[in-house]
């Protein structure tokens, strides 16, 4: 065999070994959690149930975790201490967003500042593994609250776009649902208004959004718009459906996303 044959046979396996590295390094999985909400389902109940999703994530070793709001049931010094101090218990990151029951069906001025202060922001952006993770605070899309929610808008289109000129899929994590079962169902308390709706599902088309998780349904609610993943999953405190509490893993590979529940152990 030539020498030149030895040269394009080595290349080549480079290049295979670099493709199959690249895919290995790009692949990741993380835990989507949703209503943890101390007290909605029983407080020692809430408590015992949340510490048990923990034990069962770190043993599964996810890359991180996202918390779909309504972290509590009543936000107060003592029940976030609690949620704290559980959720420090995680092996990996933990990121959250705000529910209504965290900062109020109308959010207000006092409402915001407890939250931002007790628990941290409640907006933001982070990455992982070339894919952008956007969480919203899906109540100032709900309700039109005076200069915050326009100043959550510009941020939230000013980053989306940002992404999609590094050409990043994005996830966008959020507490309420666009929709339960139809992209045109009159709005009601577990959807968000209609105009809302609309700009958000144009946005999410226009700049590579490949999946929007929500909570706050308390039922699984599974939804495709135009290839876009929008899953509300079971919550850890109290379900509405009669399914099992538990959470839902999330994979991501060079070729696909796929998500997966896990009820929690007795």
């Amino acid at each position: 065999m030539t020498t030149r044959c030895y040269k394009y046979i080595g290349i080549s396996l480079l290049v295979l070994c670099m493709s199959f590295t690249e895919r290995e390094e790009s692949s990741f999985t993380f835990v989507q959690l949703c209503d943890t909400q101390l007290g909605m389902g029983g407080y020692e109940h809430d408590v015992k149930s949340f510490r048990q999703a923990v034990k069962q994530i770190n043993a599964l070793q996810p890359d991180f975790v996202v918390i779909c709001g309504d972290l509590v049931h009543n936000p107060t010094d003592s029940s976030y201490f609690d949620f704290k101090k559980i959720k420090a218990g995680f092996t990996m990151p933990c990121y959250c967003a705000p529910g209504n029951h965290d900062v109020g069906n109308i959010p207000n001025n006092a409402s915001l500042r407890y939250y931002r202060k007790t628990i941290g922001k409640d907006y933001y952006e982070f990455q992982n593994k070339g894919y952008s993770f956007i969480v919203a605070n899906s109540q100032l899309w709900k309700v039109n609250t005076e200069k915050e929610s326009d100043k959550h808008d510009k941020w939230f289109k000013k980053t989306l776009q940002r992404q999609t000129r590094k050409q990043h899929p994005v996830f966008v994590i959020g507490h309420y649902p666009l929709y339960t079962v139809k992209s045109n169902e009159e709005e009601g308390y577990f959807n968000l208004p209609m105009p809302k709706r609309q700009e958000l599902l144009s946005l999410f088309e226009e700049n590579n959004v490949v999946a929007y998780l929500s909570g706050h349904t308390h039922k699984t609610v599974i939804n495709n718009f135009e290839k876009i993943q929008l899953v509300s999953g079971e919550t850890t405190s109290k379900n509405f459906d009669q399914n099992p509490l538990g959470f839902r893993v999330w994979k991501v590979t060079s070729d696909r996303i796929e998500q997966l529940f896990v009820a929690l152990k007795d």
